[in-house]
């Protein structure tokens, strides 16, 4: 089995078991709490922490570690038990805290978990902020508080309910359109939280004919989290057979949203973000909007089409919120299916996608298919080009970017080059010598070609180096 410790500025993550220091043992989340809970400490003096989870068989034991480590700092709890990551989130704020903690790996499988680290807006912790948690970390540098001094622990049960309550108050979300269309829904919560949250969801909005699968929270991945076609065979069998308007699937943390048309058909998760965008601003009669550099264009053409403008960001949530403020954006995301409504919060949210989703496709009187239909059909091929590691993957990027300089370029994180309405982004992995390859295009050949075009420069320029 893969023993892994991720160290990064969003938090940390790994695998369970191992050795400290090589994966994420018991002594390496109590280091990187402590660290953390240092660093609220400084930065806030607010001595409230709030802590959630997903269902991951480990998660139990994170938890109790997390939690009384934050006690030993002094710091008082408060634990919202099995909970979302935009839950958390929007708890942060509404209980005047000093951060967070998500003990969650996202869409990593069962043996991964990890502490996602927020900061007192409920927001992922900054680049530069990181840093000085991980310094913290490694140098053990923490005060550990004297028996009279230990925090306290409350729980809040009510923290899923307050959020669903507030995606319900939303002006553009519409309860009475989608109950009046009597919606007969699929729901693949992969046996985590979301099998709590998004059936409560589709309740509250009036939802009556839903079909769980992989609803029970007992973090037993039935299938690979990652909410991609080939991990969603399951329900797509289920919406073959035509008895079901749509599918919904959420990964362990329920900040990612995939959706599945009535025959079965994957809606595509590039285009959840693009047809809420496309709801949002055909309500509001336009308004800007952000992705990420790898993210599909549809997005951009939706917003122009609305009298918008979009920008893009560089990879990472972290990044899109910080470009989405800058811009004075009214909705984005990631072409993960992460969909960021700053109405309602800063963060990734699968339940306010579904709710403005099932509105959108009440009021617009079509199936899922012929609203796929509507949209700009592009397709993006992923690659990679694996590099010996004494190859300068910096001086490669640069080189690429001399070759295209006659295209629109764009360097805020690794190459992007624009070819009319196609695109590649080129970008390096920190962690081994790769450089990732997306490329777009209006079909699926034309994309894979364009990505072998590009893979095929990058080939010369390390033969002409050598």
């Amino acid at each position: 089995m893969l023993v892994a410790l991720i160290k990064s500025i969003s938090g940390i993550r790994g695998t369970i078991g191992g050795a400290a220091g090589d994966a994420l043992t018991p002594i390496d989340v109590v280091k990187f709490t402590a660290a953390f809970g240092t660093w609220v400490l400084a930065q806030t003096q607010n001595r409230t922490i709030v802590v959630g989870r997903d269902a991951r068989i480990s998660g139990d034991m994170v938890n109790k570690l997390v939690i009384g480590t934050l006690q030993g700092l002094g710091i008082d709890v408060i634990d919202l038990g099995l909970s979302t990551t935009p839950t958390v989130e929007m708890a942060v704020p509404a209980r005047q805290a000093g951060g967070g903690i998500i003990l969650t790996a996202s869409h990593n499988p069962k043996q991964w978990n990890a502490l996602k680290l927020l900061n007192d807006k409920g927001e992922f912790i900054s680049d530069a902020d990181g840093k000085l948690v991980l310094e913290l970390a490694e140098q053990e540098a923490f005060d550990f508080a004297q028996v009279t001094a230990l925090g306290k622990v409350s729980s809040d049960d009510e923290a899923l309910q307050k959020h669903i309550d507030a995606i319900l108050a939303l002006p553009l979300v519409d309860a009475a359109s989608i109950k009046a269309k009597n919606f007969r829904v699929v729901v693949d919560a992969v046996n985590s939280s979301g099998g709590i949250a998004v059936p409560m969801l589709l309740e509250a909005l009036g939802v009556e004919k839903v079909e769980k699968l992989f609803c029970e929270p007992t973090g037993d991945f039935a299938h690979n989290p990652e909410p991609l076609p080939e991990n969603l065979r399951d329900i797509a069998k289920v919406l073959e057979k035509g008895s079901f308007d749509l599918g919904i699937v959420v990964d362990p943390d329920v900040d990612r949203l995939a959706l599945i048309n009535e025959d079965g058909t994957m809606f595509g998760e590039e285009y959840t973000l693009v047809a809420v965008a496309d709801y949002v601003l055909g309500q509001l009669g336009g308004g800007n909007t952000v992705s990420n550099l790898s993210s599909t264009r549809a997005l951009r053409d939706v917003t122009e089409k609305h009298g918008g403008s979009y920008a893009a960001a560089a990879v990472g949530e972290v990044n899109v919120v910080t470009m989405m403020k800058q811009t004075n954006t009214v909705i984005g995301g990631e072409g993960n299916g992460g969909i960021i409504y700053p109405e309602l919060h800063y963060g990734r949210d699968a339940l306010a996608g579904i709710a403005l989703f099932l509105t959108h496709l009440a009021k617009s009187g079509k199936t899922m298919t012929q609203l796929r239909a509507s949209y700009p059909n592009y397709y993006i091929s992923k690659n990679k080009i694996e590099l010996t590691p004494d190859i300068d993957t910096d001086l490669v990027l640069a080189q690429m970017e001399k070759r295209y300089a006659k295209q629109p370029v764009n360097t805020i994180d690794g190459v992007k080059i624009e070819f009319d309405k196609e695109w590649v982004h080129l970008r390096k992995s920190n962690t081994e010598p790769i450089i990732r390859i997306y490329a777009e295009s209006d079909s699926n050949a034309t994309a894979d070609h364009l990505a072998q075009k590009i893979i095929g420069d990058i080939k010369e320029i390390i033969s002409a180096k050598s």
